[in-house]
């Protein structure tokens, strides 16, 4: 038995999901003629309440394409420390829109209205990069799944408007936060100018995101998409999977999450756990004591075919996912609770 805990990624569709796929009707999306790929984008779109939206490959595209939309090169993005659009998109907000990142020390991720507003350059003082998009991650991934109040972004909402700043946000694992929370996908909506959400992440889809936001934004992100080489043909076949996670995948998102907090409670009874990071989602951020290496740990659990990634500088991680069932999880409580160094 092979246990895969390096990413809420590494799902496989179910048999379900693949017979969904096979039954899709198909057509030339580069042409928007797939009417499984409109069909997704509409019902997304309406899911959260805005006016259109835009398939894409990846979530990575998808947030490059909402920096290009609402930035010009030279200008600056405000976002945490350990966002995913400045640690893990290889570079693209400066290779593919000339802006760089003022970085704000925020908590596990999350950042307030306070610091953003301390972030903002003075528009007219020319030495310093122009500030123009605040873009928020939610649930944050280096940060351990942790989630944002709807009041906090509200109020991060109210600072983009005071000085003419466009507002993202990234929700990769945003279905895992709105169930944590008992949040509506409408109450997202609401707020920012686009939203990025992942199908491939939790819900179990092979491939894809989308991007939602205006109807004139998703019509010059088509063209963004193009550029960026994102265009596909008989998408409908991937738009299918996405469907069917919508449809069955998102309240069982509960089960990732208390499976986390099993195997969280677990390790901080450990004896050679300096420290797990609180839990809200499916990811459990975990530090070893300073006399161990993580690799030693990894290596351990890979011997009871269980993987797991590092973080470096001593911490770990842990992902929950659909694919990670309850005879898997009793196999790992086992284990790890037999571990010792």
């Amino acid at each position: 038995m092979e246990i895969n805990l390096v990413s809420d990624t590494v799902t496989k569709p179910s048999n379900e999901m693949l017979q969904y796929m096979f039954r899709a009707k198909v057509g030339d999306d580069v042409y928007k003629q797939d009417p499984t790929v409109n069909e997704l984008e509409e019902s997304v779109a309406h899911l959260f309440g805005m006016e259109a939206a835009l398939f894409f490959p990846s979530g990575t595209m998808a947030n490059q394409t909402a920096i290009k939309l609402h930035t010009q090169p030279g200008e600056q993005v405000i976002c945490d420390k350990y966002s995913h659009i400045y640690h893990y998109e290889g570079g693209g907000a400066s290779f593919n829109s000339g802006v760089s990142c003022s970085l704000v020390d925020g908590t596990r991720g999350l950042i307030t209205a306070e610091q953003v507003r301390a972030h903002i350059n003075d528009p007219e003082f020319y030495h310093a990069p122009k500030s123009a998009l605040v873009s928020l991650e939610n649930t944050t991934n280096k940060g351990g799944g942790a989630c944002y109040e709807i009041l906090e972004m509200k109020r991060i909402k109210q600072v983009c408007l005071e000085h003419d700043l466009k507002y993202h946000l990234d929700g990769a694992r945003l279905w895992n936060a709105m169930v944590a929370k008992k949040q509506h996908p409408k109450q997202f909506g609401e707020l920012f100018d686009t939203i990025s959400v992942c199908l491939s992440k939790g819900l179990g889809a092979p491939v894809g995101s989308l991007l939602l936001g205006s109807k004139n934004d998703m019509k010059r992100a088509l063209r963004i998409r193009k550029i960026l080489g994102g265009g596909m043909r008989q998408a409908g076949y991937l738009a299918a999977a996405g469907m069917y996670a919508l449809q069955n995948n998102i309240l069982r998102l509960e089960e990732d999450h208390q499976r986390a907090q099993e195997l969280g409670a677990l390790l901080a009874t450990l004896p050679w756990i300096e420290k797990v990071e609180p839990i809200e989602t499916n990811i459990i951020i975990f530090s070893v004591r300073k006399t161990l290496e993580e690799k030693w740990v990894i290596d351990k659990l890979k011997q009871k075919n269980i993987h797991i990634s590092s973080m470096g500088q001593g911490k770990l991680r842990i992902v929950t996912h659909l694919d990670y069932k309850q005879v898997m999880h009793s196999y790992v409580m086992e284990h790890l609770a037999k571990m010792v160094f």
